[in-house]
């Protein structure tokens, strides 16, 4: 592909060459390229640092989602003493009867099943003492491990039943992803537009210059024309008119470039102190132009298989597919298996009465036991204990849940519209879009010939003027006449610029085409 360039551009920079040079020199000048002003609004953009957030808060939402699968721990101790009048010798040995009690919840642990359903581990233990009669073992060690398993099998079932939650948030994550990757888009665009739009006004303004010096010219020479006697004083009115004119033009293109330049500044974050600092934004680059071969199919192709608000729109669509499986499973009736097993274990110092009465009798001996004989029963599973159930429950009546139904279906029949009315609207844009930059190429082309036969015009009626052959007047036209030229034909040119540029963005390629790697904008997950 060749580049092209305006070729009167070449003699317009060297007539503005002095100003130019100037405003380069200017302290406060900042001259930037379009590749530097794209990476320094990535950076800078607030709107950009907005957005840079949303994946990690998203990403945060996946962990807490997944928190549930996380086991609760928990563990216990608890002491208690109580003492009582003693009305008759059969109560207690002593005038009042006591009883300490020390608790242990050694650890009880409860587990969130994939399933559904919940798993439990208890591990219990005590130690008892009292000073009533008829006590056989005192102090006595208890301790207990059991298990208890609760399992819905029909409504709260299923893995992705009990996974929506994390589903939901790890789509949610896809479009805050999508969300920042089309900020970054709509951001590089942005500034392709800002920065070709001020480098129009500028050159622009060059032309305008142009334009005014030969009006200025022309004013000087019909002066001198008048002073010798040559020319009627009237053609000097009509050239000071012009001038005055185009003076005019040229304060309001000064004041498009101004505004062209605060547009730029605010997406490169120019503000504050630094845009007081900064007097001017000069664009390195140059109004240039490469020719391109815009494909509507292939166009077409490349957005349904980039586009950031399709790839949105289908991770909305999958998460109205979750609640409408979950809303759907919500209906069901209610069937919970439950079973649990427990293995409990006693232990602890014996007492030996005399006369083996452990009421009249007085104790005599003692077999010494402490919490290891529990503990030892405990895990040996010398006394099993077990149970298992089913529970149904039958709703007479779920209105709730079958209205949840009904709107589920109805969100995810209006998300499946929504995506096909998508896909209509990017065939519209993405064909606009060719159609544009077919469209502005061709204007380029008709320009640069009109600007071209423009400049010949003027130079063959100021040799007519020259000889006599003309006047002032139609001198002064055509030289309207190439100004408007040349800057249509900029305005061509910028206009293919931006065109081509819209393209890329509706096709979603234009991060790639600008070799921006979206992962430098999110931080690293686990």
């Amino acid at each position: 592909m060749k580049l092209k360039t305006i070729p009167t551009l070449i003699a317009a920079a060297l007539i503005a060459a002095a100003p130019a040079a100037a405003q380069q020199a200017r302290p406060g000048t900042l001259s930037l390229s379009l590749d530097e002003c794209i990476a320094r609004a990535l950076r800078d953009n607030l709107g950009v640092a907005i957005q840079v957030l949303g994946p990690q808060i998203s990403a945060e939402g996946v962990s807490q989602a997944r928190e549930k699968y996380l086991p609760t721990l928990s563990m216990s101790a608890r002491s208690s003493k109580s003492e009582n009048a003693a009305y008759s010798y059969l109560d207690a040995t002593a005038d009042s009867t006591i009883a300490k009690a020390r608790n242990y919840t050694f650890l009880t642990a409860s587990q969130f099943l994939p399933t559904g359903g919940t798993l439990n581990l208890n591990f219990t233990g005590n130690r008892n003492t009292s000073n009533s009669r008829g006590q056989t073992i005192n102090p006595r060690y208890g301790t207990t491990l059991s298990f208890n398993l609760t399992q819905p099998l029909l409504k709260n079932f299923g893995l992705k039943i009990n996974q929506r939650e994390i589903l939901v948030a790890r789509n949610n994550l896809g479009v805050s992803d999508e969300t920042l990757r089309n900020t970054l888009m709509t951001t590089v665009f942005n500034v392709e537009s800002a920065y070709w739009n001020l480098i129009y006004s500028i050159e622009s303004l060059d032309v305008r210059r142009q334009s005014l010096q030969l009006a200025k010219d022309l004013l000087d020479k019909n002066q001198r024309s008048v002073e010798v006697g040559t020319l009627a004083p009237i053609e000097v009115l009509s050239a000071q008119a012009e001038v005055a004119t185009r003076e005019a033009d040229l304060i309001q293109a000064e004041a498009q470039i101004q505004s062209n330049e605060d547009q730029l500044k605010l997406l490169l974050h120019i503000t504050g102190e630094e845009d007081k600092a900064t007097t001017a934004l000069v664009p390195k680059d140059k109004p240039t132009y490469v020719a391109r071969q815009a494909d509507l199919e292939e166009a077409l192709a490349a957005a349904i298989e980039n586009r950031t608000d399709l790839k949105i729109a289908k991770y909305g669509l999958e998460t109205d597919r979750l609640n409408l499986g979950y809303a759907k499973n919500q209906v069901l009736p209610d069937l919970s298996f439950s079973a649990s097993y427990s293995s409990p274990g006693i232990d602890g110092t014996r007492l030996i009465y005399s006369n083996n009465d452990p009421i009249y009798g007085d104790v005599i001996d003692t077999i010494p036991g402490d919490i290891g004989g529990a503990l030892k029963q405990t895990f040996k599973m010398q006394y099993p204990n077990w149970n298992v159930g089913l529970t149904l429950s039958l709703p007479l009546a779920n209105v709730f849940s079958r209205a949840a139904l009904a709107q589920a279906r109805l969100n995810l029949r209006q998300s499946m519209l929504d995506l096909e009315n998508q896909k209509d609207q990017i065939y519209v844009e993405v064909k606009n879009a060719v159609r544009s930059v077919e469209a502005n190429y061709k204007r380029i082309l008709a320009y640069t010939k009109a600007r071209e036969l423009a400049e010949q015009k003027l130079a063959a009626e100021e040799e007519k003027r020259r000889v006599g052959m003309s006047t002032n007047y139609m001198v002064l036209s055509y030289q309207r006449d190439l100004a408007n030229a040349r800057i249509s034909e900029l305005n061509a040119i910028v206009s293919y610029n931006i065109s081509i540029a819209a393209l890329e963005k509706s096709m979603g390629t234009n991060l790639k085409s600008k070799n921006i790697n979206f992962t430098d904008y999110v931080p690293e997950r686990p």
